[in-house]
């Protein structure tokens, strides 16, 4: 079984893959959508690893997709055990479940905004 520690682990997990969703496709994407090419060069002359990641883009796209659908679903099962009859160990079980939906829900919203500029932005423009 979870425990909420655990849950809140997954959350973690899932914020770091989809931010490097966010750092390998959509900031190279945004910043040439804002008109700040050069910028974005300076960033990769300093930064020369953007490239390599930028490479895989599909595949890192793919994987954090994985890791946030398997996350989702172990915090939903996590979600349906029940919480310790002590009153400061149920505030705290509660407290860290709704902490890690939160953490959850913006890898979500991390993740669709990067494959927003990733994939679906590139086809009208």
């Amino acid at each position: 079984m979870f425990k909420n520690n655990e849950s809140m682990k997954l959350g973690l997990i899932t914020l770091f893959a989809s931010s490097s969703t966010l750092i390998c496709c959509a900031l190279p994407a945004l910043f040439v959508l804002l008109g700040a090419g050069a910028t974005f060069a300076s960033i990769v002359n300093f930064f020369p690893q953007l490239i390599v990641i930028s490479q895989h883009k599909v595949t890192i796209s793919i994987v954090t997709g994985i890791i946030l659908l398997l996350a989702g679903l172990l915090i939903k099962k996590t979600s349906l055990l029940p919480c310790p009859t002590d009153p400061d160990l149920r505030d705290t079980c509660l407290k860290t479940r709704k902490r890690s939906k939160v953490i959850y829900f913006a890898s979500i919203g991390i993740f669709i905004f990067a494959s927003f500029f990733t994939y679906i932005l590139p086809i009208y423009l």
